[in-house]
């Protein structure tokens, strides 16, 4: 693979400022927005849930700390409720009414399940069906009805991700040897595999629905076109690829970065369909990466890692600016939906959330 070392940092167009900064008790496990932007939800390894104000930082405690990591955490796609689920095995589910600091936040129900872990959750990209991780299956739950929609068998290995289609008509689930995809029109036909070399560590469907990624242990990345059973199989990484992410430019080909231990490679889509990947390792960190995503509608790539260090990286090459403020290093980050802030996760329970400091094009 090509190393490409970044060049020094250059003069943005813009930049992103430290917003506001709070804490929680241990470090912080998740992040996610509301689709407005208006506010994000955080979690703890202690076991919090917070929702907090994206203008003011002021917190909402839906959850103090109970010894046992909330791992996951997820809000629908139209902004009215919030799944955490964790350690314990619970998922908790939350209904958000209101705008601003008039939100009201009410619990409606907690689906208990002993002895597993819940560290996957996911919202349908349009309807209220969340799906998460149960052993060696997955389960489909619909908030409005409060009703369990189907279970799924992954049967050969425990359920190590999940990712819906863009469009939500298919669910994939990630495991050993295998990515599982089931239609949403027929829950009860039988889902199309595809065969990896090892264990799923991180699955992801591109944003266009066309393209199928997975990460796995066996170090390697591989990708499907949605109309070709015949994978893309890239390989060289020093270790277990464990985090992905997709971006896609106006009219040209997508990109897709991959982690794994302190690496980075962003994957570059040759034009010619019948061509494959271009592959650049980016030398961004020094220790672990923890968290890795493209702003939306953009190249910008954020990183952040063990080394303390968040990165942003102008069209996943070159070095725009570097925040910090957890000493102990990042645990995980996340756009708001609108691309103009960034919130993220301490290994020693901070908070961090950036926002634009100018308006034009950004940095490109």
């Amino acid at each position: 693979m090509a190393v490409r070392k970044l060049k020094e940092r250059s003069k943005t167009r813009s930049e992103l400022k430290l917003l506001w900064q709070t804490g929680m008790k241990d470090y912080v496990t998740a992040i996610a927005w509301c689709p407005t932007g208006n506010r994000l939800a955080a979690s703890s390894a202690a076991g919090e849930v917070a929702v907090y104000s994206l203008k003011t930082g002021e917190a909402n405690f839906l959850q103090g700390a109970q010894g046992e990591s909330v791992s996951a955490l997820a809000i629908s796609a139209n902004g009215q409720f919030l799944a955490a689920g964790g350690q314990s095995g619970n998922i908790w589910i939350w209904q958000l009414q209101g705008e601003g600091l008039e939100v009201v936040i009410t619990p409606i129900t907690t689906l208990p399940h002993d002895r597993t872990w819940i560290d996957c959750l996911q919202w349908h990209p349009h309807q209220s069906l969340l799906a998460f991780n149960l052993g060696r299956y997955a389960q489909v739950w619909d908030a409005a009805d409060q009703t369990v929609v189907t279970t799924l068998d992954f049967d050969t290995s425990s359920v190590l991700n999940i990712d819906w289609h863009p469009q939500g008509q298919q669910l994939s689930l990630g495991g050993n040897q295998s990515i599982k995809t089931w239609q949403s029109a027929d829950w009860d036909d039988d889902p199309e595999v595809r065969e990896i070399g090892g264990a799923s560590e991180a699955i992801a469907w591109s944003l266009d629905g066309i393209y199928l990624a997975s990460g796995g242990n066996d170090r390697s990345v591989m990708v499907w076109a949605t109309d070709s059973p015949h994978p893309w199989r890239m390989q060289g990484f020093p270790g277990k690829v464990r985090q992905l992410a997709w971006s896609r430019p106006a009219g040209g080909a997508p990109l897709l970065a991959s982690v794994s231990g302190e690496g980075i490679v962003v994957w570059r889509k040759e034009i010619d369909p019948s061509a494959g990947w271009s592959p650049e390792v980016l030398e961004a960190h020094q220790d672990t990466v923890r968290g890795v995503a493209f702003q939306p509608g953009s190249l910008l790539l954020a990183s952040a890692a063990d080394d303390v260090l968040l990165c942003l990286l102008c069209k996943a090459t070159r070095l725009g600016q570097v925040l910090t403020g957890a000493p102990g290093g990042f645990s995980c980050l996340s756009w708001s939906p609108q691309g103009t802030a960034l919130a993220a996760g301490g290994s020693q329970g901070e908070l961090l959330v950036w926002s634009e400091a100018t308006t034009g094009k950004g940095f490109g």
